[in-house]
């Protein structure tokens, strides 16, 4: 699937524009690890911006992301990509076996969490950094439906620490701080 069909595929059940901004950032950070990695960035890049294409349509588990991934499996999408997708969800059993399956866990909970983080700063993204993150994640009551431990986690099943994989999804997610509203000067998006 290549990225304009996979982005028509997200817009055809995600209307939410908060979901869609999630899908955007986890795609930032999946695609920038593709680069760093020598991985295949276009196809890297479509399943962190479809990994949750059926969230709105089913969000209770296991329905998501099991019955998005039979969608994504009449549409053709290869097994090694829907097996990625499978295995950002804890629940569903799928090990995160390949370099493709471990950075989209580890980057999915973090992007919604540098997300949080920078809508409550007045210059958004732009100079957020791992402390500041980090010390957010301490305040259970903040962004209080995202998993610290799988942030943690994902950093771990990477092999890099937390402060570096804080800092390289900041920057992924602030190359297209734009697209995301998470600019300085911004308004602040409806949460």
């Amino acid at each position: 699937m290549d990225r304009p069909t996979a982005w028509e595929l997200l817009c055809e059940y995600t209307k939410n524009e908060n979901l869609r901004k999630h899908a955007l950032a986890v795609e930032a950070c999946v695609r920038a690890y593709a680069r760093k990695f020598g991985a295949d960035e276009e196809k890297w890049g479509v399943v962190g911006l479809i990994h949750d294409f059926d969230y709105e349509i089913y969000p209770n588990a296991p329905d998501h992301p099991l019955k998005g991934s039979e969608i994504l499996k009449e549409k053709g999408v290869p097994e090694d990509e829907r097996r990625a997708i499978l295995g950002h969800a804890e629940y569903t059993g799928v090990p995160r076996d390949t370099p493709l399956a471990r950075t989209l866990f580890a980057c999915d909970e973090l992007a919604g969490f540098i997300t949080a983080c920078s809508l409550v700063r007045p210059d958004r993204i732009a100079s957020l950094e791992a402390k500041s993150v980090k010390k957010r994640m301490k305040d259970k009551a903040f962004a209080r439906s995202v998993s610290r431990d799988d942030i943690t986690r994902g950093a771990e099943e990477l092999g890099v620490t937390l402060d570096d994989h804080i800092t390289f999804c900041v920057g992924a997610m602030r190359a297209i701080a734009g697209q995301l509203g998470l600019e300085a000067g911004g308004a602040t998006p409806e949460l």
